[in-house]
């Protein structure tokens, strides 16, 4: 089981060059785990890459309906407390946060493309790379 945020999710789901690599992931971890914030988040990214006429409404449609059947039973809430105290200590933002504070709480990994946040947390945050392995 990982913590995902919504960039891995985002590359899953809108086809692209790191796809694949994601795919590849959650074949071999499928339970993957997010704070209710990726579903507004994934929808922003949709809604700019309609913007920019990358995809069609129907294409972003059924990205979000993918990742909202995949993510059904494993949106999990997560703790103000817990959020502000890590933003507080990191700098990093409470959106964020959030996804920090799930993988904390529930002692898993967090998987993202986030600098910051793999900077800020190295304890928890990892790369798409480090958790696929060299082999990947």
């Amino acid at each position: 089981m990982i913590v995902v945020d919504t960039n891995v999710l985002t590359y899953l789901w809108i086809p692209g060059p790191l796809t694949d690599r994601c795919a590849a992931l959650l074949q071999r971890d499928p339970a993957w785990m997010a704070p209710p914030l990726w579903r507004s988040e994934l929808r922003n990214v949709l809604a700019n890459h309609l913007r920019a006429g990358l995809t069609t409404l129907e294409g972003a449609m059924r990205a979000m309906e993918g990742a909202e059947a995949q993510m059904a039973s494993t949106t999990v809430d997560v703790e103000s407390e817990a959020v502000l105290r890590l933003a507080a200590d990191s700098g990093c933002s409470a959106h964020d946060c959030e996804f920090v504070a799930l993988a904390h709480g529930v002692g898993i990994p967090l998987v993202t493309a986030d600098r910051k946040l793999r900077k800020s947390f190295p304890g928890v945050a990892r790369t798409l790379d480090e958790m696929l392995g060299e082999d990947a």
